[in-house]
């Protein structure tokens, strides 16, 4: 494993009264049993595609035989990529795209919003011809995707040739007749099979987010890698304990149960992994928010947060668990020179590393929390990488589904969004009504 996860400061024998008593850690954890023996018997029935992805590869070869000629626009090769989408069909590639050389071509731009400000800004510092627009949406039918994707198409066509906009889009969607197929066949845009079985939130592992993966010339290779070997150890422990995912599991629905504990901060402290809080932000707030259960998710940064919002978490309501993704990082970055830091009140900094101050801060957080009794754990990384980052998403993806059947709620639907999407085009049925009178 490429990651340490230590649960010792969720217990009340480190943490005090809001932690979790031993006894009902092992209640838990043998609640968990069953959702793990449904994994295995998933995994191998292939019931849930999800667990089949890290072994994949035809994927992966497709994928290179679409990029290969995506990649280069009729002359010259793209400079930029817009990756159109919303929710998880773009957070699992921004999460992906963090590890990349930010520097490099071509810049992807994900667009998950709809602010017109904000496409108006973007279409005016690139150049049409020399960039590509992809496409995400799993139905097909997403209204904000499908805007973003016709604004985007009318600016291509606006400048290039109508022929050429099939050349420099692509679509991934479900293999059915959908308003996204049907328009990318129009435009003789290449489409690829988005798996119907695998749902957004859970699809950073598909084509939805290797292909931005591999537009940054990332490592999908040892991403998969790394969420196989998560996979592996997580169902093939010989008691739920020692899998990292069920444990995890255990200690965020027993807190939520036994002290109620119904808000869990996730606080990364790489830049790195600011897209990352944001992918779990979602997946565990629209797997589990259901029949009035679930606890609710924040993304927090330190060192960042230390200075906005730990005052509230040390001294505020003991109402939530922390989860701290912390790494090596002492003695990397460079020094503070001693000639820069002559006042006797920075005589602490004086030839350490950046890397120091962060390491030290991130442990003083931990112990901060703790000694104020707030149920703190840590993930610790050796080292952030494309493997590193697959088992991590590997281990959230299993620990949010193993929480589900805690809380008795389905992990893969989300009906509860579906009524402000129905209120949404009623207001614009409204509008095209009004405007035709």
């Amino acid at each position: 494993m490429d990651y340490r996860q230590n649960i010792d400061g969720c217990l009340s024998e480190t943490v005090g009264a809001k932690g979790l008593d031993r006894a009902s850690l092992d209640a838990m954890l043998a609640r968990t049993a069953p959702a793990l023996d449904k994994l295995k018997r998933m995994r191998e029935d292939g019931s849930l595609p999800l667990l089949r992805l890290p072994k994949r590869q035809d994927d992966i070869a497709q994928l290179r035989r679409i990029l290969k000629t995506f990649r280069a626009a009729p002359r010259q090769r793209f400079r930029d990529v817009i990756i159109l989408g919303t929710g998880g069909s773009s957070l699992g590639g921004q999460t992906l795209y963090a590890l990349a050389d930010q520097r490099a071509q071509p810049q992807l731009h994900f667009m998950d919003n709809i602010d017109p400000a904000t496409f108006e800004t973007l279409f005016a510092a690139l150049d049409p011809a020399r960039t590509g627009v992809v496409a995400i949406s799993k139905s097909g039918g997403t209204a904000e995707t499908m805007t973003q994707f016709a604004i985007c198409v009318e600016w291509l066509r606006t400048h290039l040739n109508a022929d050429a906009v099939g050349r420099h889009t692509i679509a991934i969607t479900e293999p059915k007749d959908n308003p996204l197929r049907l328009l990318a066949m129009k435009l003789t845009t290449p489409v690829l099979d988005h798996d119907p079985g695998i749902g957004g939130r859970y699809s950073v592992l598909s084509n939805v987010g290797l292909l931005p993966a591999m537009l940054a010339q990332l490592d999908v290779a040892a991403l998969r890698q790394g969420a196989g070997e998560t996979l592996d150890a997580a169902l093939g422990a010989s008691e739920p304990r020692d899998s990292a995912p069920a444990l995890g599991a255990a200690i965020g629905v027993g807190l939520w149960e036994k002290h109620g504990i119904g808000t869990t901060v996730i606080l990364p402290y790489l830049d790195r992994l600011a897209h990352f809080g944001l992918w779990f932000r979602q997946l565990w707030a629209e797997s589990l928010g259901k029949d009035g259960k679930g606890t609710t998710p924040i993304r927090a940064m330190g060192t960042v947060d230390q200075h906005s919002q730990l005052q509230l978490y040390l001294a505020g309501p003991a109402d939530k668990m922390f989860t701290l993704v912390t790494a090596e990082v002492a003695g990397m970055g460079e020094a503070v020179a001693p000639d820069l830091a002559t006042d006797p009140a920075l005589g602490y900094l004086v030839g350490r590393r950046m890397g120091d101050l962060l390491d030290a801060e991130q442990r003083a957080t931990e112990q901060s929390l703790i000694r104020s009794g707030r149920p703190t754990r840590r993930f610790h990384l050796a080292r952030l990488d494309e493997r590193v980052l697959g088992g991590l998403l590997m281990h959230f993806m299993l620990e949010t589904i193993i929480a589900a059947d805690l809380f008795g709620v389905n992990a893969f639907d989300q009906p509860a969004v579906e009524e402000g999407k129905v209120i949404a085009r009623q207001y614009l049925g409204e509008m095209r009504r009004e405007a035709a009178q």
